[in-house]
């Protein structure tokens, strides 16, 4: 696995794979109404052409093929960190986080700070970081439950 810069001929892919993720979350975290007003099917490519264009999102590669993605905003906020859901578990995601807190102590970022989900929630508290509340967000007139949270940087 290599963790790369973004390179747009991976734009489709990276909405194929976000869109992928957020359908296999279990039906008893976020019911289909839910995942439907999150990952729109099918995926509004140009958006995400024009998204990832903006926000250049760190890659993980195995054999020429998208596997994971995080993106890491100037200010410490991490929007977007999704892993395929055939290689979660395998150290993927594990790698690109670590990149991007690399990338962010070099940066002398004083945080990293997210919005995550029941799925993603446990994952950052993984890495340190602390709930400060939970979010009530709505999607298309349906409500989607996510956590803000925070993890302070040394140095």
């Amino acid at each position: 696995m290599q963790i790369t810069s973004y390179d747009s001929r991976f734009a489709v892919d990276i909405a194929d794979l976000y869109h992928r993720s957020v359908h296999a979350i279990d039906n008893a975290i976020y019911s289909k109404v839910q995942k439907s007003a999150w990952a729109c099917t099918p995926p509004d490519y140009q958006m995400w052409i024009e998204r990832l264009s903006n926000t250049k999102p760190y890659l993980a590669v195995v054999n020429q093929q998208i596997v994971g993605f995080i993106e890491l905003e100037l200010d410490g906020y991490i929007d977007c960190f999704y892993v395929a859901p055939e290689w979660q578990g395998q150290g993927c995601g594990g790698q690109l986080y670590r990149h991007a807190e690399h990338i962010a102590q070099e940066r002398r970022f004083k945080r990293l700070y997210v919005e995550a989900s029941y799925v993603a929630r446990p994952v950052f508290e993984h890495y340190g970081f602390s709930v400060l509340k939970q979010n009530c967000v709505i999607r298309q007139n349906v409500e989607l439950v996510n956590f803000s949270m925070q993890k302070q940087l040394g140095r």
